[in-house]
């Protein structure tokens, strides 16, 4: 890894990005892997590793780990076993910032996206399995005003869209004039925050992004306590 410290993820990052796009194939990337090296991997991780220092603000309990087997920076092979794409490398960075109790993508955390045409950080929880699912939902239901004051608030509205796939009936279990109907449909708890090419390319981007996320903070809260786990 190179050690030198966070300078943005740079016009190098984000043509890499675009030539792989157009050669997603094994011979390319064999030919260009010290650029990916050199244009992804390490300003990944000088930026995880700067993150992993900023994040303790805003919670102790979240991780970031500058290592490619088992840490933030997400894979770039993709898994090509079940879809009709059947291109080996994802054409995006991907970096994770998972809750230290979460074994997947799918536990409490914020994620960040980068492809040069979306560039966007997601908080929150990713398909939930069912019984976070269920947790999630009844919190919501016995705690309807904190809800409310939550997803209501002008600073998170403002900067974050909550996204994701929702039911279209009411979930088995929950009355259907239950509060907050819509947000007990939803299989997706994230909220998702754009991003743009100049802001990543800043070399304080990390303490720029922190002070965003410390704005979905009493989302997360929320989640966190409604799956039992610390925040």
């Amino acid at each position: 890894m190179n050690a030198r410290q966070f300078g943005g993820f740079g016009p190098d990052t984000i043509k890499f990005l675009r030539q792989l796009a157009k050669n997603n194939n094994r011979d390319w990337f064999a030919e260009n892997k010290s650029r990916y090296e050199r244009c992804v991997v390490d300003p990944a991780f000088q930026f995880i590793s700067l993150m992993g220092d900023e994040l303790e603000s805003i919670s102790t309990h979240f991780e970031a780990i500058p290592k490619k087997q088992g840490g933030s920076l997400m894979r770039v092979y993709r898994d090509t076993r079940f879809g009709k794409d059947k291109t080996p490398y994802k054409t995006n960075i991907g970096i994770q910032f998972r809750h230290e109790v979460g074994k997947d993508v799918h536990a409490p955390g914020y994620y960040m996206h980068i492809e040069p045409t979306n560039v966007f950080v997601g908080v929150g929880m990713w398909r939930p399995e069912s019984g976070a699912l269920r947790a999630i939902r009844e919190r919501i239901v016995e705690k309807p005003d904190e809800w409310k004051k939550i997803v209501s608030n002008r600073k998170f509205k403002t900067i974050y869209e909550r996204q994701g796939d929702s039911l279209k009936k009411p979930p088995r279990g929950f009355d259907s004039d239950a509060p907050h109907m819509e947000d007990l449909k939803r299989k997706d708890h994230i909220a998702v925050m754009q991003v743009s090419l100049d802001d990543i390319s800043d070399a304080g981007f990390a303490k720029k992004l922190v002070r965003e996320l410390k704005k979905a903070t009493p989302y997360m809260e929320f989640l966190c306590k409604a799956v039992d786990v610390p925040f």
